[in-house]
């Protein structure tokens, strides 16, 4: 189980990460994740990934906790999502466009995010996302796709706003 864990705990925290924008809870749900796999390991059939299978646990966690707690999923990105360091100067502006991206995404859809989380964070295939959100590969595909173009027409609708 050790070696389950050391192979797979960081794309698990990275999929709660881009969840819930929340460090500790994306490490308390990761550890749930494990436990839950272990005490239900005989059920994983191998019919796609082991992190696939995990990632399907956190989800299911994940939106237990957010029933639980009875709340809605945080709408602002967390400030320290890009790097645990400070950001020298010059990157200042590069942050900026993060932080404008994220805000962006925040109005996607949430299976669209979602999509676009587990391909940007985790570097998950079509096939594998499918699996995790219960659809197909392909649409997994489109859906990233067409998350792309919205985030692309808001780059652009705001580098028209910004003043030279």
């Amino acid at each position: 189980m050790e070696q389950i864990y050391q192979e797979n705990a960081k794309i698990v925290y990275h999929y709660l990460r881009s969840l819930c924008q929340d460090h500790t809870l994306a490490e308390d749900l990761t550890q749930e994740t494990f436990l839950r796999a272990f005490q239900s390991l005989e059920r994983f059939n191998g019919s796609c990934k082991l992190s696939t299978w995990l990632c399907q646990i956190a989800r299911h966690l994940y939106y237990q906790h957010l029933a639980k707690a009875g709340r809605e999923v945080c709408v602002e990105p967390d400030e320290h999502l890009a790097s645990d360091s400070p950001l020298p100067e010059d990157t200042v502006l590069h942050r900026l466009e993060l932080l404008h991206l994220l805000k962006e995404m925040q109005k996607l859809p949430v299976q669209m995010r979602e999509v676009i989380y587990l391909r940007a964070t985790a570097g998950l295939s079509f096939k594998e996302i499918g699996e995790i959100l219960g659809r197909s590969e392909n649409w997994a595909r489109v859906t990233f796709y067409r998350g792309k173009k919205l985030l692309a027409a808001a780059a652009q609708t705001a580098e028209k706003e910004e003043p030279i």
